[in-house]
């Protein structure tokens, strides 16, 4: 899928959630969408979602 047509659907989903659901939806897909678009950028590039947990777990 081309960047354009992605940013085309992340604009959509957007304008959506703010047009029915606020602000605060508006927020919370952006918000979100940025946190599932830095997870996929990561596994992406090689790294394992799993290894990110077990750091987590690591410094409790």
């Amino acid at each position: 899928m081309s960047r354009d047509v992605l940013g085309l659907m992340v604009g959509m989903a957007l304008g959506f959630a703010g047009w029915f659901g606020g602000f605060g939806a508006f927020l919370l897909v952006g918000s979100l969408g940025g946190l599932g678009y830095a997870a996929g950028r990561y596994a992406e590039r090689g790294g394992d979602l799993r290894d990110l947990l077990i750091a987590e777990r690591r410094h409790r």
